[in-house]
């Protein structure tokens, strides 16, 4: 067969491994995972899998481990059962939320304002920018996987800012949502930005970092990723677009809504009345680690799940600003 070039994101580096090399690294994952509820099954699409073993440069045994360990996160944290209500009062500055426009490559594109943060607490901020994540993929065409972020420094200072919480966003979205970040636009960061993203940049995987792209509005080259990412008759002002409309705190809560009354579904395989028994996370055997190794063994039997792509998220750059008593850690 044809190969295919796959990127890594543990190292930076490039790979390249075949399709028929592909769908058995695919395979040995699924037999070292094992049986799984269908909750859990359905996130495991040959897709999601491929996502894991590329962050971790097709390396079965990382891949599995780090696939392990977003299933238990995911059975604990519940992030597909978060609805706009509990998180409504995070979104009502418009701090982070998902245009209503996507790029020129059919991406899902999702805005942030750091200085427009309102809240202290970083368990409330976490748990909003993982519905906003969830909400996102969601959102994204069928042929599709990844996202673009769109951060917009206006009005931004270092008291909006915290390595504790960046921190552990870039923990959550990078080893539980691996490569769902197609790219991050900092959209015009003041100087004394430089010395807080020096700072940052090691809690992001080299291949991450490479994704994040500084565009200045009075700079006539980087400006012109704007330019051929999006239709400037959409993209908002505050980008160099042409629509002002703004922000509509009600008009995005509407939407909101209607996503939630959609989530159900996905996570039911359409079938919203049939519910599951609580996860038994000692059954599922998730905190062992594989012994497996790229030359191991694989299991040739067909893939127990549907290979229709479901819910998971990406890499952060930056996140706003929490207390730190409020902090609390989340696996």
């Amino acid at each position: 067969m044809s190969a295919a070039l796959k990127k890594s994101s543990s190292n930076g580096s490039d790979k390249s491994v075949t399709t028929e090399e592909q769908h058995a690294k695919i395979s040995e994952i699924r037999k070292l995972i094992g049986p799984l509820p269908e909750k859990l099954a359905i996130y495991c699409s040959d897709a999601a899998l491929t996502r894991y073993l590329r962050a971790r440069n097709w390396n079965v045994k990382k891949a599995t481990k780090m696939l392990k360990e977003t299933l238990k996160w995911r059975a604990e944290y519940k992030p597909e059962e978060i609805r706009w209500e509990e998180v409504a009062h995070e979104a009502e500055t418009g701090k982070i939320y998902r245009s209503n426009y996507i790029d020129k490559h059919g991406r899902t594109v999702l805005v942030m304002r750091p200085s427009c943060q309102n809240t202290k607490s970083t368990k409330g901020q976490i748990r909003y920018l993982v519905y906003c994540m969830e909400n996102a993929i969601l959102n994204l065409p069928p042929d599709k996987e990844q996202m673009v972020w769109l951060i917009d420094f206006n009005g931004y200072n270092l008291s909006h800012t915290s390595v504790k919480v960046t921190r552990e966003t870039a923990h959550i979205l990078q080893d539980h949502y691996p490569e769902r970040l197609g790219l991050a636009i900092l959209y015009n960061p003041p100087k004394f930005f430089e010395p807080f993203w020096k700072v940052v940049k090691p809690f992001l995987e080299p291949k991450t970092q490479n994704k994040v792209k500084f565009v200045y509005s009075d700079d006539p080259n980087s400006k012109k990723i704007m330019d051929e990412l999006f239709d400037m008759e959409k993209l908002e002002s505050a980008f160099g677009g042409n629509d002002d409309s703004g922000f509509n705190i009600s008009k995005y809560a509407e939407r909101m809504r209607e996503d939630d009354k959609r989530m159900p579904a996905v996570w039911t395989r359409g079938n919203p009345q049939s519910a599951e028994p609580p996860v038994d996370l000692n059954s599922l055997d998730l905190n062992s680690d594989s012994d497996a190794s790229d030359n191991g063994k694989v299991d040739s039997s067909p893939s127990h799940v549907s290979d229709s792509e479901t819910l998971s998220p990406s890499e952060s750059v930056i996140v706003t600003k929490g207390s730190d008593n409020d902090s609390t850690e989340v696996h």
